[in-house]
């Protein structure tokens, strides 16, 4: 008897794995990545009403250059959310990892006594990448081991490394910056600021990764549904892990740049950054639901972004008005999100 009752209800069974995506859904989503396309034509034409400069080459160059730090916090935040996640510390990270290069490298004789001067120069981008893998990793451990939930997690992470950032600096700013951190955001190639065409290798990196290989394939599923994508024999826990601590050396690199361009490390880079960050990934279609979006529709959205910020600028708006205009943005992309896809933000 008691075999016939085990035999009549079988163990629930594994959730089943994600059907493939159809030629219909898959040109929908290439069509969804060019959305922004006639937008940013749109701002371009009334940049050039408002100013003609707004079309000229320097320009161009100077939005580009403008953006291209933040559009790599982006690319960083874009590879989490489509991984169902939320990484908040990236904007800390973004200072957080410069700074502790500067203060390891930078002799304190120029700095009024900043820095330690323990590591020659050669060593500063070094330092950056890896703290920004470490933040990444300590993450990692908190969300995927411990099973923490990712905002609070990485909101407290943002507290802790705004403060440790402000700890090591006395409130100040690090300059007289080594050479190899300077290098990448002041130097140019072929005419053009090497933070461009940083920025423009790894969004074509992440295109092709996140667009055409199984890392990425395995990003999509986790973001859609973790437990089918752990049926289907997805490891997880390992790719969440990885997403993260890439996402945080991105971050870091990012911070580099910054620094380079200014040649100094302020105790408060990055604060506020992660509104640009989210305003970019969310009016680029990356949902925040996971599972949804791509690298080339972030990039339109921080490129729709900043091209606005210098209409609004050339026009002589103040720029105490850009933080209006982020909150705005994810506001209503929000709401276009919603009425398109049809599925609540949670």
């Amino acid at each position: 008897m008691s075999e016939t009752l085990s035999a009549a209800s079988p163990p629930s069974a594994a959730p089943p794995a994600p059907p493939p995506p159809s030629p219909r859904s898959l040109a929908l989503a290439r069509l969804r990545d060019l959305a922004l396309v006639p937008a940013i034509v749109a701002v371009a034409i009334v940049g050039w009403i408002v100013s003609p400069v707004f079309l000229s080459s320097d320009n161009i160059i100077n939005v580009l250059q403008s953006m291209s730090e933040i559009a790599i916090v982006v690319l960083a935040e874009t590879i989490v959310l489509i991984a169902g996640k939320m990484d908040l510390s990236l904007e800390s990270t973004f200072g957080l990892a410069p700074g502790v290069a500067a203060w390891l490298t930078v002799d304190p004789a120029l700095t009024r006594g900043l820095g330690l001067d323990l590591l020659p120069g050669a060593w500063a981008v070094p330092v950056v990448l890896l703290v920004g893998a470490l933040v990444g990793a300590f993450n990692g451990l908190l969300i995927v081991r411990f099973g923490l939930n990712g905002f609070i997690v990485t909101l407290g992470m943002l507290i802790v490394l705004r403060g440790l950032l402000t700890g090591i600096s006395g409130g100040q700013t690090f300059f007289a910056l080594p050479e190899s951190m300077t290098y990448l955001g002041s130097t140019s190639w072929l005419g053009v600021p090497a933070s461009i065409w940083v920025s423009l290798l790894l969004f074509a990196a992440g295109i092709v990764v996140l667009g055409f290989t199984r890392a990425g394939r395995a990003l999509y599923a986790i973001g859609g549904n973790t437990d089918a994508a752990r049926a289907a024999g997805i490891r997880t826990d390992r790719v969440l892990w990885i997403a993260l601590v890439v996402a945080g050396v991105l971050a870091a690199l990012a911070g580099l740049l910054i620094s380079g361009r200014l040649a100094a490390v302020p105790s408060a880079q990055g604060d506020g950054a992660i509104f640009q960050v989210f305003a970019a990934a969310v009016i680029g279609g990356v949902s925040l639901n996971g599972g949804k979006g791509s690298v080339f529709g972030a990039f339109t959205g921080v490129l729709l972004l900043f091209m606005i910020i210098n209409v609004l600028t050339l026009a002589g708006v103040p720029a105490q008005w850009t933080n209006f205009l982020n909150g705005a943005v994810i506001l209503v992309a929000l709401v276009v999100s919603r009425i398109t896809g049809g599925r609540a933000q949670t």
